[in-house]
């Protein structure tokens, strides 16, 4: 399985949106979901470290220990402009990472053109987690910036 070239293993954690991973040939990536945005757990880039991070990198990170091996499919555009390779990840029992991280609440909505392959499914996922109250959607997250 993990001489299929689109199969990675997790290799470290960075946030709830990103992290890394070795290739066949044991090279490292440095991977970012596709389509979606989970707070920050610290002061990154331009975005400010929001309560919940903290949170969401915990939830990626537990989900990616017990599945560290990924199958990774890509859209238009494969790097953003910080050089990490833009990504889809799917499980091995097929479940989509993004989509889930979406749907539980850890992670909200982001799409970029032209990388809009899966924006209907991320969008009814965010909208099922909005209705439940999942995550960062529960109140005691919200903040009046």
């Amino acid at each position: 399985m993990y001489h299929d070239p689109s199969i990675f293993l997790v290799d470290k954690f960075v946030d709830g949106d990103t992290f890394w991973v070795l290739n066949k040939d044991q090279r490292r990536i440095k991977i970012r979901l596709i389509g979606i945005d989970a707070p920050e757990d610290r002061n990154a880039f331009n975005k400010r470290k929001h309560p919940f991070g903290a949170h969401s990198k915990v939830y990626l990170d537990s989900v990616l220990t017990r599945n560290p091996y990924l199958k990774l499919t890509f859209d238009v555009d494969s790097l953003d402009r910080y050089g990490r390779t833009l990504a889809y990840a799917f499980l091995n029992d097929g479940t989509f990472l993004n989509e889930l991280l979406v749907k539980e609440g850890y992670a909200t909505l982001m799409t970029i053109p032209p990388n809009v392959k899966y924006e209907n499914r991320l969008l009814r996922a965010q909208q099922y987690a909005r209705k439940h109250k999942l995550g960062i959607w529960d109140d005691r997250w919200q903040q009046n910036d």
